[in-house]
């Protein structure tokens, strides 16, 4: 029976490398014959980057080849990995849902094109043989402008059957000089009743407490136990759970090594702070759920009690999970049941 949830994982990072050099090969002969060798091509998508926008980058090998044709073909693949290897019961995939419109079009062709990715997106990930409960979270952008940023939450209020939330993305040391807007677009977003999350305090230039407030839940957040742990006290209150994505800090060179996390699980638990582990782009690290738990156990990051209760909290703070408790708990009540039954 599938036992996790992943709360934070970007749908244009979560292709495995095998799968999209597969399809460069049968469908983009340029790309294919820039990387003729798959290790070749995996050692490319996988590597280290200095920075988090040269990391970013990367998404936009994706997001031009996930167009309304090719949606179903890599979300398909991504559902049954996610249930026969990572064991997942529940996933939000987040994305900017303009980004998978045709370039050709026009801004205002391409807000409107927006609806048809999101129904794609949803009528996809219903794969009835991999019984996963999936919801959509739909980005803003930071580089994207506020009549896109705002048709995206309207879309998202339209769409709830499909969409659990919104979120902001592209890299958090670019919301600065737009600060304004994505606080009034939170604010909208919460008077329509929507959940929100977002990337902040990801990196040392992505500090901005003004957003905190409209944030139901925080995309990764690990400057906030390192730098300014005086903010916990804050977020225990407000019952805001921190979307920890360990791989990534690697990748993106914001941490040297994943014992630096310890500091951010030890400052969590101790103020009462909780913690969901998350891959965010499990493609392009090339690593799984399931090994995010058994890297920070075997680093000794966290011990079994903190990440049985990491787990808990991924379900607790999941804005689409259709039950009060986690499937573990579900299936000890189903084999009591059966027990009684028997005797």
């Amino acid at each position: 029976m599938a036992l996790y949830a992943d709360l934070h994982r970007h749908l244009g990072g979560s292709v495995v490398p095998r799968i999209l050099w597969r399809y460069f090969k049968r469908h983009d002969p340029k790309m294919a014959q820039r990387f003729p060798q798959y290790p070749v091509f995996e050692e490319f998508y996988t590597r280290k980057r200095k920075t988090l926008d040269e990391y970013l980058e990367l998404h936009t090998l994706v997001e031009n080849v996930q167009t309304e044709e090719t949606l179903p073909y890599f979300i398909y693949r991504l559902i049954r990995g996610a249930y026969i290897f990572e064991h997942l019961a529940y996933l939000e995939l987040r994305y900017t849902p303009y980004l998978r419109t045709p370039q050709y079009l026009e801004q205002s062709e391409r807000i409107d094109a927006m609806t048809n990715i999101v129904k794609i997106v949803g009528k996809a990930s219903q794969v009835k043989e991999y019984p996963i409960v999936i919801s959509q979270i739909l980005c803003m952008h930071s580089r994207l402008p506020y009549e896109v940023n705002k048709a995206i939450v309207d879309l998202a209020a339209q769409m709830k059957n499909y969409v659990c939330a919104i979120d902001v993305a592209g890299g958090d040391s670019h919301y600065g000089e737009r600060l304004d807007e994505f606080i009034d677009l939170y604010k909208y977003a919460r008077a329509l009743g929507l959940n929100t999350t977002g990337h902040l305090y990801e990196t040392s230039d992505g500090c901005y407490p003004e957003l905190l407030p409209y944030l139901m839940r925080i995309g990764h957040g690990i400057q906030i136990p390192l730098k300014f742990p005086e903010l916990l006290p804050e977020i225990a209150r407000s019952n805001q759970c921190l979307e920890i994505c360990p791989t990534t800090y690697l990748k993106t060179g914001n941490l040297e090594n994943l014992y630096e996390l310890k500091t951010v699980f030890d400052r969590c638990f101790e103020a009462g702070v909780h913690i969901a582990i998350c891959t965010d782009n499990a493609g392009l690290h090339n690593v799984r759920l399931p090994f995010e738990f058994e890297n920070l156990l075997t680093q000794d990051v966290i011990d079994f009690h903190q990440l049985q209760a990491c787990q808990n909290f991924a379900f607790q703070h999941a804005f689409a999970w259709p039950y009060k408790k986690p499937p573990a708990s579900l299936l000890t009540g189903l084999l009591k049941d059966k027990s009684l039954q028997r005797s």
